[in-house]
């Protein structure tokens, strides 16, 4: 039955599209050659902005532990106690509750890492891409 249904088909779908290929002459298409090889300067620049990507997904992640609107909620549904924060601010993401931190511990290296990045493949690229245009 499997044969009937799905290989009888296919072979006969085969079998039309040759012999009309054969009627037209024509031939099977050329096969797609790979285009030139990235330069270094634009593997650079797509680190950079997979950098800069991860970096405002990380740094919006640690805002969404920030008091906005009603800052004594903040601390209630982060730490389970319903007062105003001692401190909280943006950049290095922190909200301190009660004397404890409650932003991850990872978030601040993380944004270190992830900018230091950032600006290096920045850099990098920019020097890379002028460094080939005088060359060139």
């Amino acid at each position: 039955m499997v044969i009937l249904a799905l290989v009888l088909p296919t072979w006969a779908g085969i079998t039309y599209v040759d012999l009309v290929r054969a009627r037209r002459g024509d031939e099977l298409p050329a096969p797609r050659l790979p285009g030139p090889p990235r330069t270094r300067a634009k593997k650079a620049a797509w680190i950079a902005a997979s950098a800069y990507l991860a970096g405002g997904a990380l740094h919006l992640y640690g805002l969404s532990y920030m008091p906005f609107l009603f800052p004594e909620d903040a601390c209630w549904f982060n730490a389970g106690v319903k007062v105003h924060p001692d401190s909280s601010s943006a950049l290095p993401v922190s909200l301190v509750c009660r004397g404890t931190e409650i932003v991850p511990w990872w978030v601040n290296p993380g944004l270190l890492v992830l900018g230091g990045t950032a600006v290096a493949a920045t850099v990098t690229s920019a020097v890379l891409a002028f460094g080939r245009r005088r060359a060139g």
